[in-house]
């Protein structure tokens, strides 16, 4: 990468750094400080049996501000370890949940 081409992309934001995970998840937990945990669902493909299994994982995400609720939807991408659980930021909230 020429160092013009880097010095445009770093004036537009965009991060040198693609090969970081980033993955859309639910808020299920928000009592921790600056700390939310985000369940991610995912389905794959039974390599035996053809059907779709659904499999979910759950991160503990670094929220700043402490926006996030429980319910919203977020985008979370992998960061340096900040704690011993936390490997992962908030970087955007994509849905807020609404309750009816």
């Amino acid at each position: 990468m020429s160092e013009t081409t880097q010095t445009t992309a770093a004036a537009n934001g965009a991060h040198a750094h693609s090969y970081r995970r980033k993955m859309v998840g639910k808020v299920i937990r928000d009592k921790m400080d600056k700390t939310v945990t985000v369940e991610v669902v995912s389905s794959r493909k039974d390599p035996l049996y053809g059907k779709y299994v659904r499999t979910r994982a759950r991160f503990k995400a670094h929220d700043e501000k402490n926006e996030m609720k429980i319910g919203d939807q977020v985008e979370i991408q992998e960061h340096r370890p900040l704690s011993r659980d936390k490997r992962f930021i908030v970087i955007r909230l994509i849905k807020k949940f609404v309750e009816e």
